[in-house]
């Protein structure tokens, strides 16, 4: 048993490589299923987000040659050109990573929350696909129990730092006065929520949200006063939008230059604001080399970003000093398996001497010997076989100078020095 942790991120990768290796949700089933597969892998989950692609598997003997080929064929991207992004993390760094990964102590924004619900949905699909044994299983709960302790005795979350935040921070920079402007938000989910809260929370008046599910857009603009509008109705209302904020799932860009082109045509080219937090990307790349147009990537967000860590750095100190404690703690238990399969047959061999003494004492009442003296009997047989190993093995460490098995006798015994 190993524990490997796969990761291509952020820190590690452009969005460029990011977004090539992204695992779409509909196939999510179908990947961990192959991934389990692989020879040597006996356990796996993967965690896909904007950020991060990273599998998390229990593989023999620490052999990661097939996780990466199974990764590049699925992905039909060669090795060699993925490998300069590849950081693998084994066994006491791969616990210690997803432990900083559930913290948000490993992603762009420091500390940010929704990290965690990611890798609670990462589990929660594993655990259904049916790749998780007791060691990704026991991890998985784990890191989420830290997630909360550090969350709740440190300030890691306290200060209004994310990706929607740097969004809307930048939109600020280009309207000082976000009143009298109109975003479109394009997507649902959770950070498309954060960034709705954050603009109304800045003033602004109108906001439109587009969606591959109308339903879903209708429950999150009835919750901002905004308009819902299929994804099929966006190029109708881009000309509205000064502000294009987009996050989808989506695998394929869902707005092209030419969609673009026509809306700042009938915009009388005044200018467009967009960023782009998807990955892969909702927006072609294209469309930032247009005039009136200001196009931003999930990467552009990061020197924003840092401007708001300052406040979280004391207690990302403090959450890796818990985080250090807690590794050790996961690593004693998995080294405490070891033994598990030798405290059973210790046992089980002290209690077949158990039965076979007594089977004998049992014999001797029946045939009417004296109760006392086959008590008697039985305490010293069965005193004699339990010690009798132990004691010739002792004994021969001492003959051999082994003093290092005698003191671990000792201990193991419960023995006094005297």
């Amino acid at each position: 048993m190993s524990l490997l942790a796969f990761s291509i991120n952020h820190n590690t990768a452009p969005v460029e490589i990011r977004e090539r290796v992204n695992f779409a949700p509909e196939k999510m089933d179908q990947a961990l299923t192959g991934l389990r597969a692989c020879p040597d892998v006996n356990e796996a989950a993967i965690l896909s987000t904007c950020n991060r692609t990273e599998i998390y598997c229990d593989i023999d003997n620490g052999n990661q040659d097939s996780l990466v080929k199974w990764f590049s064929q699925y992905h039909q991207i060669d090795e060699r050109e993925i490998e300069p992004y590849v950081f693998v993390h084994p066994d006491q760094e791969a616990v210690r990573h997803i432990l900083r990964v559930a913290c948000g102590l490993d992603s762009m924004v420091l500390g940010e929350p929704q990290i965690l619900g990611q890798l609670k949905d990462a589990y929660s699909i594993a655990n259904k696909a049916g790749t998780l044994g007791i060691f990704l299983n026991r991890l998985f709960q784990y890191s989420f129990s830290v997630a909360k302790r550090i969350r709740t005795n440190t300030a890691i979350g306290g200060s209004p730092v994310s990706v929607a935040f740097a969004a809307v921070s930048l939109a600020k920079q280009i309207f000082s006065d976000m009143s009298n402007h109109t975003a479109l938000l394009i997507g649902a989910g959770d950070t498309i929520e954060l960034t709705a809260r954050h603009l109304k929370e800045n003033g602004i008046q109108r906001m439109i949200v587009a969606n591959r599910t109308i339903e879903r857009a209708g429950l999150l603009a009835e919750e901002f006063n905004a308009k819902a509008i299929a994804l099929s109705e966006m190029p109708d209302h881009l000309a509205e939008a000064d502000i294009v904020i987009s996050s989808t799932a989506s695998q394929l860009p869902i707005l092209g230059k030419g969609t673009v082109e026509r809306a700042i045509k009938q915009r009388k080219h005044r200018p467009i604001f967009m960023v782009d937090i998807a990955v892969p990307r909702d927006i072609e790349p294209e469309v930032g080399n247009m005039q009136d147009v200001y196009l931003y990537s999930v990467d552009d967000l990061k020197e924003i970003i840092d401007e708001g860590m300052k406040s979280r750095q004391e207690a990302a100190r403090q959450a890796e000093e818990i985080i250090d404690t807690e590794v050790l703690h996961f690593m004693n238990w998995l080294q405490s398996l070891e033994a598990v399969s030798l405290v059973k047959n210790y046992r089980e061999n002290a209690e077949a001497i158990c039965q076979e003494t007594l089977d004998k004492a049992k014999r001797k009442l029946a045939n009417g010997e004296n109760p006392e003296e086959v008590l008697e009997e039985l305490a010293n047989l069965l005193t004699n076989k339990l010690v009798h190993q132990p004691s010739v093995q002792m004994k021969q460490a001492s003959y051999e100078g082994r003093h290092d098995l005698l003191e671990a006798a000792r201990i193991l015994l419960n023995i006094d020095n005297d």
